[in-house]
């Protein structure tokens, strides 16, 4: 018996020697029958394993590499680098080439060959094709294997020692006597079908031979390792695409949020818009008033609820940002139309068209209540005329003078002559009716064409009165020389009763006229113009009695020439009895308006007190919601306190404005009272309510950013791993280099800011930061952008390169990745999420249904489109 040491040297100075025992060997060194079974069916099936990645294989080792081209293939396969390019030449010249590159290659990656020749493998050597198939082996699946810094060898079975130690009655020391603790036909089969290890060998084979081949034993369990150490990658890579995909699927479903709600805002906006915009006056005052109490209505019930919804869809606006920020995603493009800046251009409009809206309604208020009265005016001085009116065409149409004696042709002159006084009298008010019909006209009075219809009606009767009253005059005129003889008394009665009655007619009006007064100065105007008509009462009685006088005179020449008592006044159709009673009725209107004048001058004192108390709590409210503005804005500026302190100080101030609410409610209803009492103007305060509300709104919306601003920092900083220290620092920078102190820097600020912070800026440089921190190009940059730089710069996030990588190892080396891989790899609810977004993979030779994980991956960051 001889003995034959055959060893494999590597360049490292890695060395593994190996005794073979020629037990009933011959000259030739033919190995052991079993032990070159083993090897036989242990190498054939590894290299199977391998060859069938390019769609082949072989069956007998000796006799399908001697041409070389499937060792070639082989190592090709395994080692995925391209060898030279072999002879397809059947002589044997042609099958030592290719052996000899397949022999060059393994020596190229540092391994000595020793007593292998490309004569042997192609005369189909036995015993030197197994010794390098076996040298193959160990250079590609077993010299990589280290445990704990030992050898491939040492390391392997090191390995097996740690796996089979929660067995119990199972001990590997070597790979000769131990595999039958190893393998069992059970566990082959189940290696071969849950862990893509082809099944090398028999369990047979290892349990009826005395000591096994240990180049066949080590051959199979370098497989079980290199599965179970796949296995550790792909649930590493697994565990970071689920936290990838997770941080995914929270981002969208917080922008289909956003979507939604600002669907609903917008909306809301346009269907309340158009309300606002509407500007078509109704006709009386009950349905203005009604428009104005579906104004307060909307102000006090619907707005405030859409203002808290516009307030937090900027929050979650925000938060998103920053979160996508954070996990180094795209920033959030909303749908077109839908953008923050959108709907803040909606609700602006929104507001423009609610302030004139308010305005419209309290000028067309005060427009009807104008035209009720000028109406009302209308309708006295038109029935008043009408009134006088009445019969004086027929009396001015008599043909009388005709069959008249010469005193009455004489009367009946004097009596013309008395009534063309009357008629330039009334005058004045048939202009003044002329003049409140066109006023109604330019008011757009609801009515008008009823106005326009009887004043024309009044104005064609005055022209027949005017022209009827010429002609009788003419008539008369043409018997003056028959008529000479009058009754001065009654003439004088005549000319002095008209004007008189005229005067006591217009007392009667003035004394009934409306009055529309807002100050109490305006009132006492008219008391004292009340008191400058009293101060004419005295004068007026005067002539009352010199009237009453003429009339007396008139009944004692009567009754001294036997007149007849019943008499009438050739020359006045007013009666003493009429002027008497007309006195009357002026002396009952004195006081009756009096009374109303006061009963006004008491409205206007209970409004100036309404004014009085809307001002005091307005001018205490206003200078605390400023308070209020400043105290956060020193807030949000303060440094050397930690952002969980700022946090707390906000939540405070934001407990104080919510209780304070209650006070603005209040002077809420103290503004409906002044507007129901229709008062306009507020001498005693700068403060009108709708300078509180706007103060108040802004109050809330500015206490809500500050605090999504400082939670917002608090996640950025928790996130990116930035201490309070650093958080400090940055807002020490920004307020130093914050000139105007408005939370922004301008553009040359941020740049000294930078360079005195070491950075070295170049204009490219610079111009790549502004777009940074500054994408819209407003020339500022605001504390948040600057925080959001500053953390990009120190801190490190998950990158599309590494999520690829991941998916690359979950693919085993592949370019794409199937199905059933993500399925097997993945949970059941990111593996879904995956194949749903995942494109097809255009690349050669993939088999139908591979997706292209490469594009997912950078799609996620934004690289890319899906």
């Amino acid at each position: 018996m001889t003995q034959v040491e055959t060893t494999v040297h590597y360049d490292n100075g890695y060395e593994e020697e190996y005794m073979l025992q020629e037990d009933e060997w011959d000259r030739d060194m033919l190995l052991d029958p079993a032990w070159e079974q083993q090897q036989r069916k242990t190498f054939t099936a590894w290299c199977n394993s391998h060859l069938r990645k390019a769609g082949t294989q072989i069956e007998n080792i000796e006799e399908d590499f001697r041409n070389g081209l499937k060792l070639m293939l082989l190592l090709e396969v395994i080692s995925g680098e391209r060898l030279p390019k072999p002879d397809r030449g059947k002589m044997r010249f042609h099958k030592i080439a290719n052996v000899n590159k397949a022999l060059d290659f393994i020596t190229s990656k540092g391994v000595k060959l020793v007593s292998i020749g490309a004569e042997e493998i192609v005369d189909g050597n036995v015993k030197m094709t197994l010794g390098m198939i076996w040298t193959i082996i160990l250079r590609f699946a077993i010299q990589d294997i280290s445990v704990e810094e030992t050898s491939a060898k040492e390391g392997l079975l090191l390995w097996c020692q740690r796996k089979t130690a929660p067995y119990r009655n199972v001990n590997v020391q070597n790979f000769h006597v131990s595999p039958a603790l190893l393998f069992s036909d059970v566990e082959l089969r189940f290696s071969e079908k849950h862990l893509d290890i082809p099944k090398m060998l028999d369990a047979e084979d290892i349990i009826n031979t005395p000591k096994p081949d240990e180049r066949a034993i080590m051959t199979y369990v370098s497989c079980f390792y290199h599965a179970f150490a796949g296995a550790e990658q792909a649930e590493t890579a697994a565990n970071r695409i689920c936290k990838v995909l997770g941080v995914n699927q929270e981002n969208e479903k917080m922008m289909e949020e956003y979507e939604r709600l600002a669907s609903e805002l917008l909306e809301w906006i346009r269907r309340t818009t158009p309300w606002l915009e509407n500007r078509t006056p109704e006709k009386t005052m009950a349905e203005m008033q009604r428009k104005l109490e579906d104004f307060r209505d909307y102000r006090r019930q619907h707005k405030p609820p859409k203002v808290q919804e516009k307030c937090q869809l900027e929050i979650n606006f925000n938060t998103l940002q920053t979160k996508l920020r954070i996990s180094n995603r795209p920033a959030f493009m909303p749908s077109e139309g839908k953008m923050v800046s959108d709907i803040a251009s909606a609700w602006q409009g929104l507001e423009q068209a609610e302030k004139g809206y308010e305005e419209w309604l309290l000028t067309e208020i005060r427009r009807l209540e104008r035209l009720d009265h000028l109406a009302e005016k209308f309708r006295q001085k038109a029935t008043n005329h009408e009134n006088w009116a009445s019969g004086k065409e027929l009396i001015l149409s008599q043909k009388d003078y005709e069959t008249a004696t010469l005193t009455e042709i004489r009367a009946l002159l004097r009596k013309h002559e008395a009534f063309e006084s009357d008629l330039a009298a009334h005058q004045d008010r048939v202009e003044q009716i002329a003049a409140i019909a066109q006023e109604l006209n330019e008011l757009d009075y609801h009515d008008v064409a009823a106005v326009n219809q009887r004043c024309q009606s009044i104005c064609d009767l005055w022209d027949k009165l005017g022209t009827l009253t010429q002609k009788r005059r003419e008539s008369l005129e043409r018997t003056d020389k028959l008529l000479e003889t009058i009754d001065q008394l009654f003439l004088e009665f005549a000319k002095r009763s008209a004007p008189f009655n005229n005067w006591m007619e217009g007392a009667m009006e003035d004394l009934q006229d409306m009055f529309i007064v807002h100050t109490t100065e305006e009132v006492q105007s008219l008391i004292a113009a009340h008191e400058q008509f009293k101060a004419t009462l005295p004068e007026a009685d005067a002539e009352r009695q010199a009237i009453m006088g003429i009339h007396s005179e008139v009944q004692k020449i009567s009754q001294s020439y036997g007149i007849k008592a019943n008499i009438i006044n050739p020359y006045s159709t007013i009666t003493i009895e009429e002027l008497l009673n007309k006195w009357e009725k002026v002396k009952k209107l004195v006081p009756q308006r009096d009374g109303a004048l006061q009963e006004e001058m008491a409205r206007q004192h209970a409004h100036e007190r309404l004014r009085r108390q809307f001002a005091a709590q307005a001018n205490l409210i206003g200078p605390w919601i400023q308070a209020r503005m400043e105290e956060i804005g020193r807030c949000s500026l303060e440094i050397g306190g930690a952002l969980e302190d700022q946090m707390t100080q906000l939540k405070q101030f934001e407990h104080v404005i919510v209780a304070y609410k209650p006070n603005v409610d209040k002077l809420e209803g103290d503004h409906q009272l002044i507007q129901e009492s229709l008062v306009f103007d507020n001498k005693h305060t700068n403060y009108t309510m709708e300078h509180i509300r706007v103060g108040w709104e802004l109050l809330l919306t500015t206490i809500a950013r500050t605090i999504n601003e400082i939670e917002t920092q608090i996640l950025t900083r928790d996130a990116k791993g930035i201490s309070q220290q650093q958080m400090n620092e940055f807002r020490s920078s920004f307020n130093h280099f914050d000139r105007k102190k408005n939370g922004a820097m301008e553009t040359d600020d941020f740049r000294a800011c930078l360079i005195s912070m070491g950075y070295d800026l170049g204009e490219v440089e610079f111009a790549r930061i502004m777009m940074l921190v500054d994408p819209n190009a407003t020339g500022i940059v605001s504390f948040q952008s600057f925080i959001d730089f500053m953390t990009r710069e120190t801190a490190d996030t998950d990158t599309a390169e590494q999520v690829v990588a991941s998916f690359r190892i979950l693919a085993t080396d592949k370019p794409y990745i199937l199905v059933e891989e993500l399925r097997r790899e993945l949970p059941p609810e990111q593996a879904e999420y995956c194949i749903m977004r995942m494109p097809p993979y255009a690349g050669p030779g993939a088999p139908p249904g591979a997706l292209d994980y490469t594009a997912f991956s950078t799609a996620l960051y934004g690289e890319s489109d899906l």
